[in-house]
């Protein structure tokens, strides 16, 4: 093998470093997740525009399934209604890191699953609270999670500027 050659064949051997372990870029992802608190809900109208809020979810289940508290009168459940396939943007500013959570969205009515995820701080918002048909849940279940967290070990690929990503299985 000529040194050029060998050259190229370590250079690609690098560029296709394995991805970290699974529990890895969990672990990141909820570290993330932790430290941003808030994120960003996209969803997709019938049009096919995609819409963007600032949310305050709840911390991801062991499954990374993932809750948010809403009104009933929000756009975003005519939009999952219509178009389930969501994405969560938590970006971590001070150490420039970021998760996406990929998933498919549903709307959540039961009373026992509302009280069981209400915040206090929402009172104000919900003049029932948990128990008011004016308040919803919307559980996310991820499909995909992308990863940036140098920090942490997770590096977007040298040469293609792909993150971390994370195939989640049922």
């Amino acid at each position: 093998m000529t040194r050029a050659l060998a050259i190229a064949a370590a250079l690609l051997l690098t560029a296709q470093a394995s991805p970290p372990p699974r529990d890895a870029i969990l672990v990141a992802a909820r570290t993330i997740v932790a430290e941003a608190r808030y994120a960003t809900f996209v969803t997709i109208d019938a049009s096919g525009q995609p819409h963007a809020r600032i949310v305050d979810p709840f911390p991801p289940e062991p499954d990374f399934a993932i809750w948010i508290g809403t009104h009933a009168a929000t756009r975003k459940l005519a939009h999952i209604a219509a178009n389930p396939r969501v994405t969560l943007l938590y970006f971590d500013p001070p150490r420039q890191h970021y998760v996406s959570v990929h998933g498919t969205a549903v709307a959540v009515r039961d009373r026992e699953e509302k009280s069981r995820r209400f915040k206090p701080e929402w009172k104000a918002f919900y003049a029932n609270g948990a128990e008011g048909d004016d308040y919803v849940l919307i559980k996310i279940t991820a499909t995909r999670l992308e990863v940036v967290a140098e920090s942490l070990g997770m590096t977007n690929d040298p040469s293609t500027g792909r993150p971390v990503i994370l195939e989640m299985t049922p």
